[in-house]
């Protein structure tokens, strides 16, 4: 797994998850800029499951790739789901739903990068 990577897609979380909280503070619903932003961090999720797949077909396997590809199936499902909910509730509590939601991603990419290294 490739580390720069697993910082990039954190790095991008984080900064949507911070995006959200500062509409949370300005009691604001999501924008369609939010669900742009929650699209580049599924673009970067879906090179990493390329790169994961072509790193276990190539022989470098995790200990555990049931586990490993159940955290991205589940990190690829977390922001849709939000952003629908987001688009659903037009209140401040969307934003706190984004924001949970890209702060749970970013803890699951966390958890990719612990179990591929175990």
């Amino acid at each position: 797994m490739v580390l720069a990577l697993v910082l990039v897609v954190v790095a991008a979380c984080v900064a949507l998850a911070a995006w959200a909280v500062v509409f949370v503070v300005q009691d604001r619903a999501v924008v369609l800029r939010q669900v742009w932003g929650g699209a580049v961090v599924e673009g970067l999720l879906l090179v990493q499951g390329v790169v994961l797949g072509v790193l276990g077909a190539t022989g470098t396997a995790p200990s555990d790739p049931v586990l490993l590809w159940g955290y991205l199936v589940t990190a690829l499902v977390i922001l849709p789901v939000a952003a629908l909910w987001a688009f659903a509730e037009r209140t401040r509590w969307s934003s706190v739903v984004l924001a949970v939601a890209a702060l749970t991603v970013a803890f699951l990419e966390w958890r990719l990068w612990q179990i591929w290294n175990s």
